[in-house]
């Protein structure tokens, strides 16, 4: 699969997710398997604005090539004056940008899969962002739409293939879904049909890289997007390499060895947040998903998910049974789920699709999601 001039195999990319992909959970994944290995969300005014904690966010390791960032903008100038940024700064290799984020504090400014509701605005930006990526491929992840009722991913996606985006990336969920339900692979397959003439990628409910051969195999896709299934398991980019390449082999680490992998990933953290007792924190939430399916105790597990320091992570991992095989039928959903009653979003924001006004406070400053 070729995105722009990047070659991409196995066609598989990391799904960009807030208070995950940074760049110590991406050295991971990427260790296992190629592919593309986005960023966190970062927002456009606060790039340009040259916000502290954002420039952090787009540090990548030394060994991350290509770099992808994921950016989310409403304001068109703003998006072009990110993008150009990027590019002239020589910050990213790839520029993915985000009209699929369902938060409400995203889709309440108008942003995220509420935007391309709004055909014109959406073709603005997209027209800013190529027009100022230079050699950069410009890509987008969308969902299907706000809800059954305000479908928007194939008018999307044809108002992308028409201003030069380089590849579609279409989460089968619409925005009240939220990450509930199923994903309807068919709108992938309907997706891919409308433009034939670039990459789509596909993503929901690929726990396993059976799943994304499977996915390929019903919708047509060029490739596959990896949220949620990855949570914990950064191994299963070692499976989908397998897996596209005709392998059956697939990755079954020991508990030994997921103790390693939790102790590496809390130790880049705290490189990544120069402050140890904030990256012990933030790595709290990984715990339960590392140990998914495995036999550990309440009270061991709630000591690593409590853990003040890296040393106390340590010996909370050094008590675990490192021979505990790979635990059966962990093929299964992690992370968020659960549908929205509603989706909120801006007073008015479905009288008029074709509407181009750029809402008030519409551009964040807060990169992550």
């Amino acid at each position: 699969m070729k995105i722009g001039p990047i070659e991409v195999w196995p066609p598989v990319v990391l799904a960009p997710m807030a208070g995950i992909t940074n760049a110590p959970f991406r050295v991971l994944c990427r260790e296992q398997g190629a592919g593309l290995f986005v960023s966190e969300m970062i927002t456009t005014r606060a790039l340009v604005e040259r916000n502290p904690k954002t420039l952090r966010m787009i540090r990548f390791a030394e060994s991350e090539r290509p770099r992808s960032i994921q950016l989310y903008g409403v304001d068109p100038a703003t998006v072009g004056r990110a993008v150009r940024m990027i590019a002239e700064e020589d910050l990213a290799d790839h520029i993915d940008l985000n009209f699929g984020c369902p938060v409400p504090k995203v889709t309440r400014r108008g942003g995220g899969s509420a935007l391309p509701y709004k055909r014109h605005l959406l073709r603005r930006i997209l027209r800013e962002a190529v027009a100022n990526a230079g050699p950069l491929p410009v890509t987008m992840k969308m969902r299907k739409g706000i809800d059954d009722d305000h479908l928007t991913y194939l008018d999307a996606g044809r108002i992308a293939a028409e201003e030069g985006v380089a590849a579609i990336a279409l989460h089968a969920r619409t925005a009240r879904q939220h990450y509930g339900g199923v994903a309807d692979w068919s709108a992938i397959a309907r997706l891919k049909e409308a433009v034939p003439e670039i990459p789509v990628l596909g993503n929901g409910d690929i726990w396993s890289a059976g799943d994304a051969l499977r996915m390929v195999a019903r919708t047509g896709c060029d490739g596959v997007v990896v949220g949620r299934g990855c949570l914990g398991r950064p191994w299963l980019f070692n499976d989908l390499e397998n897996a596209f390449n005709g392998s059956p082999e697939r990755a079954r680490p020991a508990l030994g060895e997921v103790a390693e992998t939790m102790a590496r990933h809390a130790e880049g953290l705290a490189g990544c947040f120069d402050i140890e007792r904030y990256a012990v924190a933030d790595f709290r939430k990984h715990v339960g998903w590392y140990l998914k399916g495995f036999t550990v105790g309440s009270e061991l597990r709630r000591e690593l998910a409590t853990a003040g320091s890296l040393d106390g992570l340590r010996e909370g991992l050094a008590k675990l049974d490192h021979d505990q095989p790979w635990p059966p039928n962990t093929d299964t959903p992690r992370g968020k789920s659960g549908e929205r009653s509603k989706v909120l979003l801006p007073e008015g924001w479905l009288d008029d699709p074709w509407d181009c006004v750029v809402p008030e406070e519409a551009e964040s400053d807060v990169s992550g999601g």
